[in-house]
């Protein structure tokens, strides 16, 4: 037996979450038996503990799309008991069961070894926002970001992939100016690195002018809507931006103007289907590029029990920083 966040649906469609204890062989099929030790929670946990979003499958359900920990039983050759992995991404925790339990069972494909130098622990406050952060920094760079070009914007700059990216990109040696709605969040991202604080206003709506002085050099974004909108035509020659977030809205009105007159790019940042090799590569950089002091500055500790209200919380934009679930605690 072993206790876990099980999402259960009624027949008016109304859903409800409950830690339970539940038995092994509930576990969905897969080659690999985890002992999970850390999860953490992101906006689509949120929508996976509440009413859905569209993104589960099959009641009842145990949320969580990432998780650590270490391997019970494997029947790939790969992992054997003992080793230590981290898993983002492949749908787990959505049409697959995930990591709100002290057990989970997945394909030994959707593992990655823990990164050399991370605790488990340490993997799950980076999470799947953490790597996703990595992925644009990593993307804005092969676009050909350098430190040496100015600033590099980052929206929502206090959510948890803005968290990150602040203080990779601030660690790398850049000029982050960091956008957020909340004035609270400010002395927390200064602490990232931020070198400047952006209101929400200044940069929330679009402007009839397709372009605007040429402000950023580069841009994570993970708002989206009329604030990417918006930044497209703030961005100086050749600079790019890696979209990451919907927050704002999915819809983006503007115009081509941005790409045709100043080349700019956008950059589309996916990681759930991430392949193997760009996430090992993405694992190794936030090992050696994120200061682990800051990192730790973003954690808000939770338990199994907690989970209810804080996927409530961060469906309204109410979570600073890096939810680390100890899911044994």
């Amino acid at each position: 037996m072993f206790k876990a966040l099980i999402v259960e649906k009624d027949d008016d469609g109304n859903t409800s979450a409950s830690v339970q204890e539940i038995g092994e062989d509930r576990l969905p099929e897969g080659d690999v038996t985890v002992a999970v030790e850390y999860s953490t929670v992101n906006y689509k946990d949120g929508l996976c503990i509440g009413p859905g979003g569209g993104l589960v499958r099959t009641y009842p359900h145990v949320p969580g799309i990432d998780f650590a920990g270490t391997v019970e039983a494997s029947d790939d050759a790969r992992y054997a008991p003992g080793d230590k992995v981290v898993l983002t991404g492949w749908r787990v925790g959505e049409a697959h069961w995930g990591g709100y339990g002290q057990k989970a069972r997945v394909k030994a494909d959707w593992l990655v070894p823990l990164p050399e130098g991370l605790t488990t622990r340490q993997s799950m406050a980076v999470g799947t926002a953490g790597f996703t952060a990595m992925l644009a920094v990593m993307a804005l760079e092969d676009h050909g970001l350098s430190p040496d070009q100015g600033e590099v914007l980052v929206t929502g700059a206090a959510g948890g992939v803005g968290s990150v990216a602040t203080a990779i990109l601030a660690a790398l040696g850049y000029e982050v100016a960091g956008v957020t709605g909340r004035p609270e969040t400010a002395e927390y991202l200064r602490g990232l690195g931020a070198t400047r604080i952006v209101g929400r206003e200044e940069v929330a709506e679009t402007v009839k002018r397709p372009l605007e002085a040429e402000t950023w050099a580069g841009c994570v974004d993970a708002v989206g809507g009329a604030m990417l909108a918006r930044v497209l035509g703030q961005m100086k020659y050749g600079g790019s931006v890696s979209a990451v977030g919907l927050a704002g809205g999915a819809g983006l009105p503007a115009t081509v103007i941005p790409f045709l007159l100043r080349g700019v790019n956008l950059l589309g940042i996916d990681s759930v289907m991430q392949p193997y090799e760009n996430r090992l590569r993405a694992w190794k950089r936030v090992a050696s590029d994120l200061p682990m002091d800051k990192l730790e500055a973003m954690v808000q500790p939770a338990t199994l029990a907690d989970l209810s209200a804080l996927g409530a919380d961060i469906l309204k934009g109410q979570i600073k920083g890096r939810v680390v679930v100890d899911v044994n605690g």
